[in-house]
């Protein structure tokens, strides 16, 4: 008998808790936005150019930009910040320009790479004004498919007129305002502290009084915590991207099947196709596209350069693919069409 009413009550505990786990994963989740404009309103996913398109273009160049824009026909544009000695704004995947310029006059990448091992021999872009980066080529180490260097010997005339200098963070928005006025950015705030607040509040000031109309065109990402936080709480009116904790607490709730309780508030759910924490999970499933969905977030993944890849996120309706060879994933998404 006692065996009977043990059964009866673990049978009761079960069902209580399956009434709970369907009922929590049909109540409709609250949105993050009304109107995202980062969610594909096509059945194909944007086209974000990963730095511009570095394998197309020397990187975080507005070469590399108007190119991907005007001929590639891409939709999302993708950077990072760094705020320079006289804090300025400006694009560059790394915290310092060796891989990418000639600061280190003619020496060969390989020789350069070397001797940036040692954090003392880079060349920071924190100890330099813009004026002094401006003076430097961007395209200098950029190799082409046929292996060729087409920017290492320009004039500095010639680097002015191809652009190929460092590009600050109104000039980028002020190359497309009104030639573009739908085009998305991508952009995160790299430097940590107060320097990264500097950067946040730079970033609200050109979205809110200069290009107004871009404001909601423009989602951030970080990958620092206090700048997370600034960003929530001093600058609600721009849009985030998910920080590593939130993408990853979005991730583990929704593989509990208990995701009414993440309370994220980003516009962009941006991730690998993978991640490994000693097991490797797949994100590259369509559970958390639905299921951002629902709350009207977007989801995007990098940094994808083959077509394979390409192929299998279209089939899983992601929201956008950022990729250094934008012109493989517009003739991917062509043959699509």
């Amino acid at each position: 008998m006692k065996k009977h009413n043990g059964l009866k009550i673990f049978g009761i505990i079960l069902g209580v808790i399956a009434i709970f786990m369907v009922t929590i994963n049909i109540i409709p989740p609250k949105k993050v936005l009304e109107d995202n404009p980062f969610i594909s309103k096509e059945k194909l996913p944007m086209i974000a150019a990963h730095r511009g398109g570095s394998i197309t273009n020397p990187e975080n160049t507005l070469k590399a930009y108007k190119t991907a824009v005007n001929e590639y026909k891409i939709d999302i544009v993708e950077s990072d910040l760094w705020l320079t000695k006289d804090n300025h704004l400006v694009y560059n995947h790394d915290g310092y320009i060796d891989r990418t310029s000639n600061v280190n006059g003619n020496l060969p990448l390989e020789e350069v790479m070397t001797l940036c091992e040692k954090k003392e021999n880079r060349h920071y872009i924190s100890d330099y004004t813009l004026e002094e980066l401006k003076q430097f080529n961007f395209g200098y180490y950029f190799t082409d498919e046929n292996n060729n260097r087409p920017y290492k010997d320009l004039t500095k005339e010639q680097v002015v007129e191809e652009n190929l200098q460092i590009l600050a963070l109104n000039d980028l928005f002020e190359a497309f305002y009104e030639t573009n006025p739908e085009l998305l950015f991508i952009v995160e705030i790299k430097d940590p502290g107060e320097r990264g607040f500097e950067s946040a509040n730079q970033l609200d000031f050109s979205l809110t009084n200069l290009y107004p109309k871009y404001k909601n065109h423009v989602v951030i990402g970080t990958f620092h915590d206090e700048i997370e936080n600034d960003l929530k709480f001093n600058h609600p009116s721009l849009l985030r991207g998910a920080s590593t904790g939130a993408a990853a607490k979005f991730v583990i709730t929704e593989l509990l099947k208990v995701n009414i309780f993440d309370d994220g508030s980003f516009a962009c759910l941006q991730i690998p196709t993978s991640y490994n924490l000693g097991i490797t999970f797949h994100l590259d499933k369509k559970q958390y596209i639905k299921r951002a969905h629902k709350r009207n977030i977007a989801v995007q993944y990098w940094t994808i350069n083959d077509e394979k890849t390409m192929r299998e996120l279209i089939d899983l309706g992601c929201d956008a693919i950022m990729t250094d060879n934008p012109v493989l994933l517009r003739q991917v998404l062509d043959s699509y069409k």
